[in-house]
């Protein structure tokens, strides 16, 4: 090779290298609520350059509830969402067109929280009659009394209170309600935390316990996203689960990292759910597969279930709201 023909084979590999490194695909992740433990996997893996690695830039932003975002992510306000199933099945019952793509949670991560000072629950008959706050669009508004049902229990059992979400957790503190919807990876370390300083004892039980087999919230995109960026997203998937699968192995050092990003985060509360969404990240019924893999029989689950709860009857298909085509197996 001449040196003029040698000059310009480096110029070419130069100027390819440059190209890799800064034609970066730009995405967001919309994290449906304040940043939490349960968006762990997706910090890690922005502030390890590994979303770079791979021709990502992706940003992380807050939200505000899944039925919001799962309606914000369809009118194409930003890339990925962290939404449940209950939210999917509502956006394309009102003819969204959103999928899952990966699960997060591989359970249902919602309970039920009360003072332990003030009753002991054994069984469900010791919340007859008892008053649960619950965000006003929250899906527990829903789920509870199917969930009761589902149980055996009069779908008013439980007298379910639309309060605004800002004042559930004190509600429950403060006596005003007895019961309080809290969330693992999520509102219930907070929760904890406020009980512990007011001198009150804490305890829950978990819908899973009693029936609810359902995956909790994972990655959720548009279908046209699916259809023109496939390659994209298997890479903002694959780099994300290697986020929660370090996270698994270094939870204080996940912790840390995130500190970092949103440094205004209470580092405790931050610990538990992390530890919290390391547990339910992992499917003990899918142990084969790879971080995220949704299983059929668990989807299907899932479907019956938030049909029942949010009276969707034949508005929407199974196969429409979740695809495994963008997961490793």
């Amino acid at each position: 090779m001449n040196r003029s023909l040698g000059f310009l084979v480096g110029t070419v590999c130069s100027f390819a290298a440059s190209s890799t490194a800064y034609a970066q695909e730009k995405m967001m992740f919309n994290m449906s609520w304040l940043p939490q433990g349960s968006a762990v996997g997706v910090a890690v893996a922005v502030d390890r350059g590994w979303f770079k690695q791979v021709g990502l830039d992706v940003s992380m932003m807050r939200g505000y509830g899944g039925n919001r975002t799962a309606n914000e992510l369809d009118q194409g306000q930003f890339d990925v969402g962290y939404v449940d199933p209950s939210s999917v099945m509502l956006n394309r019952a009102n003819g969204g067109k959103i999928r899952m793509i990966g699960a997060i949670n591989t359970e249902w991560p919602g309970g039920i929280c009360y003072q332990s000072k003030l009753r002991q629950v054994k069984s469900l008959d010791d919340l007859a009659g008892l008053r649960m706050g619950g965000g006003s669009a929250s899906p527990v508004q829903n789920i509870v009394p199917a969930w009761l049902d589902l149980n055996g229990k009069p779908r008013d059992f439980i007298r379910m209170l639309r309060l605004d979400p800002a004042v559930v957790d004190a509600s429950l503190i403060e006596g005003k309600t007895d019961l309080a919807e809290c969330w693992r990876a999520s509102n219930r370390a907070v929760l904890k935390k406020q009980a512990n300083a007011a001198g009150v004892t804490l305890a829950w039980i978990e819908y899973s316990t009693y029936g609810l087999d359902s995956y909790g919230s994972g990655f959720a995109v548009r279908e046209e996203t699916i259809a023109k960026k496939p390659e994209v997203l298997r890479n903002f998937l694959r780099m994300s689960y290697r986020g929660y699968d370090f996270a698994r192995t270094n939870p204080d050092q996940a912790a840390d990292i995130m500190m970092k990003m949103f440094p205004t985060l209470d580092r405790a509360i931050l610990i538990e759910q992390i530890h919290e969404i390391n547990e339910l990240i992992v499917d003990k019924g899918a142990t084969d597969k790879s971080l995220g893999y949704l299983l059929e029989d668990l989807m299907k689950n899932s479907f019956v279930f938030m049909s029942k709860a949010f009276d969707l009857k034949d508005k929407v298909k199974l196969d429409d709201i979740y695809t495994i085509s963008l997961l490793g197996r």
